[in-house]
């Protein structure tokens, strides 16, 4: 939101009645007719309320949940995407100490929301009606995000939507609302949603960068949200009922085939108004569409951007870059690699050679590894939507190829190079014919030709220092070419954040769809959906599908396409298969090594050296809510098994 002004507004809000009326208004506090009566003082009010969105994007992660500068223990360290060097376990989202008050702090939002929806109607004589009526589907849409902000961490919340007057020694009984069902909850997201739809601009004239809402953004979300909420009828078995026999965790099952309905028709409505990025593609050339990919998250003209979070130096900026560079490209700030793509990930796509079970092949049939002359020959036919999202060993990013290896192999390859651990193996390398580094200031190795070689490579894996690609793989989605090394400083960096683009929109569309069948209003749900995925597929350079699809072909579109804009970790969650894929899991890496003797490349397979195990509690479905708030009221049931 670069045009908008950042500073908080002193809005008295509430009014005690036993407090003394003055003539004169305090010179110190900004009065209603101050915001209200002119259109700076409304836009400086929306500013506030889109800069307190509950968005994850670069300043997120579970750890420290939202709008915290440090972005370690990244969200993809905790789904299997990537692994990192400060995150080793599955995690539940943390509340406390340093983070922002998600509960507090989205009521406050919800207040200030359902306090200009109170007050605006009283100042419309200065505008038109249009305007009016757009700027109060802004604040019911800010409302509504809030709301499904809540819903999908917690379940069923207090649905607060008018302004609460406390009266000076008055009871604050009324104050203490107690929760609602978790079905109110996500109906009152759909309903603000669909308001802010019918009363909404189909261009917000306010709105030179895509973030601020329109007509066919709260669409858009409106159609995540309802995906969200189906998902939860049709999978979640975790319930919770209060005193009253209120559900406050849970949808009946008979709920769900209406939210994929309502989820289909609002992701239906972006229908010729937003698109696939395609400026760089061609159906011809593979170099084309990894560009094309690459580009689509820095073009700001981009007709795939529905709804963005703008950074500007030097008032709001992130550090993704500065966290993220693989190791030879490090900044300023030290830092480096935080997100380290995994083998299970990788493999989802296309193109790499694979054996029955969908692993890797990299050992030939008579069981010896396979041999490359460049890292790269591995992944020659991959599609390039996986160059576009992750840096492979021997990539080029930034003009110098990305050297990962974990080590140098000296050994005998005349008949073959057996593998250098047992199937299944947790143990460490062995030293035996195998050169290593300790640290990043590597001792180079002679080569039989006479030229030098560093064991682990300017980025691989230094075992006394992790700030290097300890999966084999360093993340490329979202980081920045163009900017210098100098730059590369925790505080410097204004990429912009899509948090909404119409490849989701597609894929959401495409979900309903699916889990609607031929049923539904409109009908061959499942139709559409093997049109959409193939629709996307086409963009990244994979192969069309020819066969049947089932739910879970279009969830692993979803996790490739949308892979590190941390979407996935929501998706496990409404899925309800978070607990099914980390139970006791140890995620799986690709080690690059260099036959000296062969003077090729050999890649093992492996799980994660450092033995971490992950495994998802299912109480994590349901966030527990913050004892703060519980004890402040005695109405507020906690969640199950806290």
């Amino acid at each position: 939101m670069k045009r908008y002004i950042y500073t908080v507004l002193t809005i008295l809000v509430v009014c005690a009645s036993a407090c003394r009326k003055l003539d004169i208004p305090p010179q110190n506090i900004i009065q209603d007719q101050d915001v209200f009566s002119n259109p700076a003082g409304i836009q400086a009010y929306m500013a506030r309320l889109y800069s307190e969105l509950p968005i994850e994007d670069f300043r997120y992660s579970p750890q420290r949940g939202l709008n915290f500068f440090w972005i370690i223990s990244p969200t993809p360290a905790t789904t299997g995407e990537a692994l990192s060097r400060d995150q080793t376990s599955s995690m539940q989202e943390n509340f406390g100490g340093w983070n922002w008050d998600i509960w507090g702090g989205s009521y406050t939002v919800i207040h200030d929301c359902d306090y200009f929806i109170q007050t605006m109607p009283s100042y419309s004589k200065n505008f038109s009606t249009a305007q009016v009526n757009a700027w109060l589907g802004e604040a019911y849409f800010i409302r509504g995000m809030t709301y499904f902000g809540l819903v999908k961490r917690f379940g069923g919340v207090p649905i607060v939507n008018k302004t609460l007057t406390y009266v000076v020694g008055t009871s604050t009984d009324e104050l203490k609302i107690p929760r609602s069902s978790e079905k109110a909850v996500w109906d009152q997201v759909g309903s603000d949603f669909d308001f802010a739809i019918a009363n909404l601009l189909t261009v917000n004239a306010d709105d030179a960068d895509g973030s601020r809402a329109n007509k066919y953004v709260a669409a858009a979300f409106k159609s995540r949200a309802m995906l969200y909420a189906g998902t939860i009828a049709k999978y979640n078995t975790t319930t919770l009922f209060d005193a009253t026999q209120t559900q406050l965790c849970g949808i009946p099952a008979s709920a769900a085939p209406g939210y994929f309905q309502q989820a289909y028709d609002a992701a239906k409505m972006l229908d010729g108004v937003y698109s696939l990025y395609l400026k760089a593609w061609s159906a011809t050339d593979k170099t084309a569409q990894y560009q094309n990919f690459v580009n689509l998250f820095s073009d700001a003209s981009s007709p795939e951007s529905i709804f963005v979070r703008e950074y500007q130096y030097p008032n709001s900026v992130h550090g993704y870059d500065a966290y993220n560079v693989p190791r030879q490209l490090i900044g300023p700030n030290g830092y480096s690699s935080e997100v380290n793509p995994t083998l299970n990930f990788v493999e989802m796509f296309d193109g790499i050679p694979k054996n029955a079970d969908g692993t890797i092949q990299n050992l030939g049939s008579d069981g010896n590894y396979n041999l490359y002359t460049n890292t790269m020959d591995l992944f020659a036919n991959a599609e390039p939507r996986l160059r576009a999202t992750v840096i492979l060993p021997g990539d080029v990013f930034k003009g110098q190829s990305i050297e990962i290896r974990r080590g140098i192999y000296t050994g005998s390859s005349a008949a073959g190079i057996s593998p250098l651990l047992p199937a299944g193996s947790r143990s460490q390398y062995p030293t035996t014919n195998l050169i290593q580094s300790a640290t990043a200031g590597q001792n180079p190795f002679t080569l039989p030709d006479g030229t030098l070689m560093n064991p682990a490579g300017l980025s691989g894996i230094f075992t006394g220092d992790q700030t290097c690609a300890i999966s084999g793989f360093s993340v490329r989605k979202w980081l920045n070419p163009n900017l210098a090394t100098s730059q590369v400083l925790e505080n410097n960096e204004t990429q912009t954040w899509i948090e909404m683009r119409y490849a989701e929109v597609l894929l959401n569309r495409a979900e309903a769809g699916y889990e609607l069948g031929n049923a539904g209003q409109n009908g061959a749900g499942a139709a559409d959906a093997f049109t959409i995925i193939n629709q996307i597929r086409s963009r990244a350079g994979a192969i069309p599908l020819a066969g049947g699809m089932t739910i879970d072909t279009i969830r692993k579109e979803r996790r490739k396409e949308l892979a590190f804009e941390n979407k996935t970790y929501w998706d496990l969650k409404r899925w309800r298969i978070f607990s099914k894929e980390q139970n006791g899991t140890i995620y799986r890496i690709l080690m690059p090594f260099y036959s000296s003797q062969a003077g090729k490349y050999f890649f093992d397979a492996r799980t994660d050296e450092r033995n971490d195990v992950y495994t998802y509690d299912p109480r994590w479905y349901y966030e527990q809510i913050p004892q703060g708030a519980i004890s402040k009221s005695t109405n507020l049931v906690q969640n199950p098994g806290y």
